[in-house]
This record gives structure tokens, C-alpha cells and sequence, in this order.
């Protein structure tokens, strides 16, 4: 092997040597000479160790650089005119396993094909890195944090969750848009924050779920148990809600209190008790609904269509009834339910 420094990519001079010698430290230099690998990979140069090369016993690359010219068991590899040992492999693909070698885990760039990877580690013979490498293809880790849950990793997380009657699904900021959740049991879920755009909620059980400041716009809950459901600050923007129950037996009221419901279809809906205070309906149809005793006090009704709708007690004062319609209405709205803004 060409001797060379402990700075890899410069020589050792002559004056440089005479003072080596001349030191108190010739051994030293030596052994650290002779423990430097360099590498020359697909015409890409590695510099190495031979400590490191030599990490897995049962290894090609324990076998190349374990042996020595006093036992008689030396690998002819061929060599570069800079000394370097030529290994006819690709460097985009050995630089995860070198790296493997020297720290014990797998780190690959972005845009390293892993199955690339994977027939370095068969290659070179590293059988803990291909069973790293298997596993990791088996079970692949998601691209980022925030992408959307599937159905079948909601649905296994259930399964593991037994289900009582103080004991909460957390699903606290998680994201789950465009999820398949129709006829889930989601009773008591903590959905706070969580992303449920574009989700298919259709006939699921949310009775008691907390759903406060969620994103819920353009979401199917057709036929959903929404009993005492807590919707804050909700959007449901453009929701579809049709033939809903937030009717709770107990007459525990579901809170919808200042959510946005612009645009929502909540035709057939039971919301007796409901609480809409300052809530959000504008273009929102609320046909045929059962609204008695509901609280939509300050609520902006503007172009909201109540067509069929019993308001029977509910409380309607403060809220804006530009172009709102009443027809067909199953009991009279009474000017003591409904005071004009000031």
C-alpha cells in the first residue's frame, strides 16, 4: 500500500519524514499510517479505515482487509497509481454502507434508491444491514409526520383501544383529510385541531367527541351520531351534514358554538338544543331540520334556508336574517325569539 499521511490527501515529503523519524513518536505515525484505507469505489475516492472496513466479521470487506502478507492470506485487489484498492461497485450506493460500518446505523441521503442499497449490503455480504434494509421495506416510514392517516391505520388503532366510557381516542392534531371513516365508532375521540378536510365521516359515532377549532370544510357526515359533539370554532365549511342526530336523549346540548357552517347541507338534521350562538350559517341549508329550543342567538343566518325547519323555542335573537327563508315553517317564529339587530 502507498504510504500517505494522516491528512488523507497529502504525502509524506522527505523533510517531512527525516523529522517523523527524528521525533518521539515514530510508531505512532506508523500504525495510524498503516490503519488508513483509501478506497477508490466506481472512480469515486473513500477514505477509510481499516477498523472500520473490518466491522462485520463475516464481511467481503472483513475478508479483503483482514489479512496480511506474514500469514499468507492477502486479497489481490488492484490498485489505482494513487494506491488506492479499485472496487468495481457503485459510490452512490456504498456511501450509506460505509457509513453504515462506521457509526452502526443507516443513513441515506435523499433520492438514494433503499433496494440500491440493499444489494450493496447482499454484495458485500453485511446480513444485519440487509436485515435493517428488509425491515424498512416492510414497514416503510411515512414521508413526513404530517401525512394523512389511513383508514387502516385509524381502524388498528381502535383494535387496540378498548373501549370505555372516560377513556379518550387521541387524535389531538393528527392528520386525517380525505380519510375513509364512514361507520366508525368514534365515541369520545379527542379530533382538537385535527385536519378533517375532504374525510368521509358518514354514519360514524361521535357522539361526545371533542372536535373543537377542527378543520371539518368539505366533509361527508350524512347520517353521523353527533350526540353532545363539542364543534367550537369548528369549519365545516361547505360540510355535508344531511340527516344528523345531535339530539342526546339526556338533553346535553352539542355545542357548535361560532363554527363556520358557510355553505353547510344539514338538511333532516335533529338539533333540538342545539347551541349555534354567533355561529356561521351563511348559504347553509337547514331544510326540514327539528330546532327546538336550538340557540342561534347572534348567529349570521344570511341566505340560510330553514324551509320545513321547527324552531319551535329556539333562540334567535341578535342574528342576521338578510334573505333568510322561512317557508313551509312547522311552527311560527315569534318576534320575542327573534329581536332585531340594533
Amino acid at each position: 500500500m502507498a504510504s500517505s499521511s494522516l491528512l488523507p490527501s497529502a504525502d509524506l515529503s522527505s523533510s517531512d519524514a527525516d523529522e517523523a523519524s527524528s521525533s518521539s513518536l515514530p510508531s505512532i505515525v506508523e500504525l495510524n499510517l498503516q490503519d488508513w484505507i483509501r478506497l477508490n469505489v466506481g472512480g469515486t475516492i473513500f477514505l477509510t479505515t481499516r477498523t472500520t472496513l473490518m466491522g462485520e466479521k463475516d464481511s467481503m470487506l472483513y475478508r479483503m482487509f483482514c489479512s496480511n502478507e506474514n500469514d499468507g492470506h492477502t486479497w489481490n485487489s488492484a490498485k489505482d497509481s494513487t494506491g488506492a484498492v479499485m472496487i468495481d461497485r457503485s459510490p452512490k450506493y456504498f456511501e450509506p454502507l460505509l457509513n453504515y460500518l462506521r457509526h452502526g446505523r443507516l443513513v441515506m441521503d435523499e433520492g438514494i434508491s433503499i433496494q440500491g442499497v440493499l444489494e450493496e449490503a447482499k454484495f458485500f455480504h453485511l446480513p444485519r444491514l440487509i436485515d435493517i434494509i428488509n425491515d424498512l421495506i416492510a414497514h416503510p416510514k411515512r414521508e413526513t409526520d404530517c401525512a394523512p392517516l389511513t383508514r387502516c391505520e385509524v381502524v388498528a388503532f381502535l383494535l387496540q383501544s378498548p373501549y370505555t366510557n372516560d377513556q379518550q381516542l387521541r387524535f389531538q392534531g393528527v392528520n386525517l383529510s380525505g380519510c375513509d371513516l364512514s361507520r366508525l365508532d368514534l365515541r369520545n375521540a379527542n379530533l382538537k385541531f385535527a385536519n378533517l378536510s375532504n374525510a368521509n365521516l358518514s354514519h360514524a359515532n361521535l357522539a361526545n367527541a371533542n372536535l373543537e377549532r377542527s378543520n371539518l370544510s368539505n366533509a361527508k357526515l350524512d347520517g353521523a351520531q353527533l350526540l353532545a359533539v363539542k364543534l367550537t370554532c369548528a369549519n365545516l365549511e361547505n360540510a355535508s351534514l344531511k340527516k344528523c342526530n345531535f339530539e342526546d336523549p339526556h338533553q346535553q346540548a352539542a355545542i357548535l358554538e361560532g363554527c363556520n357552517l358557510r355553505g353547510a347541507n344539514l338538511d333532516g338534521s335533529q338539533m333540538s338544543h342545539v347551541n349555534l350562538r354567533v355561529a356561521c350559517l351563511k348559504n347553509a341549508c337547514v331544510k326540514n331540520c327539528d330546532l327546538r329550543s336550538a340557540v342561534l342567538a347572534g348567529a349570521d343566518l344570511e341566505n340560510c334556508d330553514f324551509s320545513g325547519s321547527d324552531l319551535q323555542e329556539a333562540n334567535l335573537r341578535g342574528a342576521n336574517f338578510v334573505n333568510t327563508a322561512f317557508d313551509h315553517m312547522m311552527n311560527a317564529v315569534h318576534m320575542s325569539q327573534a329581536l332585531p339587530r340594533m
